[in-house]
């Protein structure tokens, strides 16, 4: 008697040393962003001295601190991409506490990502592959990730640009999701989008909308290629109040609130430094809503009221931290 074939469900399937499997259930997914030469200056330092084993360190802590994946990114004109890449994930594999979770390979050269996947045991995600340099290419690229049995993330950029409006976030990613199934021949579940998380509240009106646009694209990819993944890079968002984070922090876990309903299910993020949307201080849950949602925005009204909000904060703290 024939047995029943076995049914393997359609969900993303990583691993480090330990698998992780994303599924519908399974809460937001953070991939540490520490161990990034271009968000971490500490990392940079480190990489750039060849201080390795203290390189190390900080990919330890984001591990520590909750990160389920992590995004490696040597891309700096003071290093050797390829050998800081080579170096570095080969190190990290003899570290079994670190080793454990998937890796991300993040960069914007296709060198540094092929050099990265020569090293990683496990399955890993490429960031990113996207269609800016044409469709020929875009393939090419995609079937060398495919060789390395790796997920992809596909950035919302095409010839023309990248997209900064819901509908051409939702055009190109539609494109690339019938390009990668039909012609390459991607497992729908291999494929996570990022569809640009630009920055909000710049003083600049037609940012304004950005967030609701990523939120907005998010919902109406998810309806119609129901398997794929989005990610993004959540710290993008509140680039115009660098330096203080007490804001940053409440703006990110106010976005996230809002992208994770629409379907966002992983993204780049401090492990360390995540607040609960329903622990921020109420008063700034609302002007960070408002200026998320573009909300009570007319003539920039939103994005004055958290600048000033945001003032308050610094002076707080730097009144705490003279104590």
């Amino acid at each position: 008697m024939m047995s029943e074939p076995i049914q393997i469900s359609p969900y993303l399937r990583l691993s480090g040393l330990e698998p992780l499997v994303i599924r519908p259930e399974t809460n937001f997914v953070n991939v540490g962003e520490r161990t990034n030469v271009t968000g971490s200056k500490k990392f940079a330092r480190l990489i750039r001295e060849n201080k390795y084993e203290e390189a190390l360190s900080v990919a330890r802590q984001q591990v520590e601190n909750g990160a389920q994946i992590i995004d490696v990114n040597m891309d700096d004109a003071m290093l050797d991409g390829v050998k800081a890449m080579t170096t570095f994930l080969n190190l990290l594999q003899s570290e079994p506490d670190i080793a454990r979770v998937p890796i991300m390979i993040d960069s914007s050269k296709f060198e540094i990502i092929e050099a990265g996947l020569k090293c990683v045991q496990g399955k890993c995600i490429v960031n990113s592959i996207s269609m800016k340099e044409g469709e020929a290419k875009f393939i090419e690229q995609a079937i060398i990730c495919q060789s390395y049995g790796a997920a992809v993330v596909v950035m919302a950029f095409d010839e023309a640009g990248q997209a900064d409006s819901e509908e051409r976030k939702v055009e190109i990613c539609t494109r690339a999701y019938k390009i990668l199934t039909e012609q390459v021949g991607f497992a729908p579940q291999d494929i996570i989008f990022d569809p640009n998380i630009f920055a909000v509240a710049t003083g600049l009106e037609e940012h304004n909308n950005y967030a609701v646009d990523f939120i907005n694209a998010t919902r109406r990819i998810k309806e119609t290629m129901p398997l794929v993944g989005i990610s993004g890079g959540v710290s993008n968002l509140s680039f115009s109040f660098r330096g203080n984070e007490p804001v940053r922090e409440a703006m990110h876990a106010v976005f996230l609130y809002h992208a994770i309903k629409a379907g966002m299910n992983m993204g780049i993020v401090n492990a360390g430094q995540l607040v609960v949307y329903d622990e921020i201080d109420p008063a700034l849950r609302e002007l960070c809503e408002d200026v998320i949602l573009n909300r009570n925005n007319e003539n920039n009204e939103a994005t004055e009221k958290l600048i000033t909000f945001a003032e308050t904060v610094k002076a707080k703290d730097k009144v705490e931290k003279e104590r």
